[in-house]
């Protein structure tokens, strides 16, 4: 249950008042458990959209079908996946498979999350590997966006060019954000990594080589890249 009314949905449920005044005060990532809306609840204000009002509700399964129906009856509107993953690449979080693992192999730092990792505590098992990485460390994955509106949609693999015509990494998602303009992520030379940094994309890049430039005829056409520029790594909410 995200977005910025999801707390008057929830609280629209009824419950014991005592419950519904800790929820109004429950921190980002806290949890509670109680009864709402006849329902045995874990509340947690947790969420992968990007939202800072949000919750994730966890409930018996057999309860699940009902506690949709009346969040929806409650004010609340279904989405799907899809729904989640454009919010999630807006923000500028990681999807596994895409933004970490995946045929890349990025790992935390890849990912952008390496000042989370405390090499300095005790016990960390995997203190030496995680440096030894972080030394040989090439790339990073940024967030960006198209300067222009109504540019075809990158995916997953397409190449990502400097200013010079080199590639210097690959997309690894985008999706429509709120104004209209497409946002994602890319994983690309940590030179080349800044905020404002012009980027080229090829959307689609066909897996065959078309006429040589020095071929081509009036009336031909070529596949070009679309400009974007490397924006702050996550949204600001």
């Amino acid at each position: 249950l995200q977005g910025p009314k999801s707390r008057d949905v929830l609280l629209g449920m009824h419950g014991d008042e005592s419950l519904k005044a800790a929820i109004k005060k429950l921190p980002w990532a806290g949890v509670l458990h109680g009864e709402l809306g006849g329902y045995d609840l874990i509340i947690a204000r947790t969420g992968y959209t990007g939202e800072r009002v949000a919750f994730e509700l966890f409930v018996n399964p057999d309860d699940a079908p009902r506690l949709v129906s009346d969040l929806v009856e409650g004010g609340a509107t279904p989405i799907g996946l899809a729904a989640r993953d454009s919010l999630r690449t807006e923000a500028g979080l990681p999807l596994y498979g895409h933004e970490m693992g995946g045929e890349l192999g990025l790992g935390v730092a890849e990912a952008g999350f390496g000042a989370y990792v405390k090499t300095y505590k005790p016990w960390f098992i995997g203190r030496q590997a995680y440096l030894a990485r972080e030394h040989r460390r090439q790339g990073v994955v940024v967030r960006f966006t198209f300067n222009e509106k109504g540019v075809r949609v990158a995916h997953l693999g397409d190449p990502v060019l400097d200013r010079r015509g080199k590639v210097i990494g690959t997309v690894t998602s985008c999706a429509l954000d709120k104004e209209g303009t497409l946002t994602g992520q890319a994983y690309i030379d940590l030179k080349n990594a800044e905020t404002g940094a012009s980027i080229y994309i090829y959307q689609g890049a066909p897996a065959k080589a078309g006429k040589a430039p020095a071929e081509m005829k009036p009336g031909d056409r070529t596949t070009l890249p679309s400009q974007a520029a490397v924006i702050s790594r996550f949204a600001k909410l």
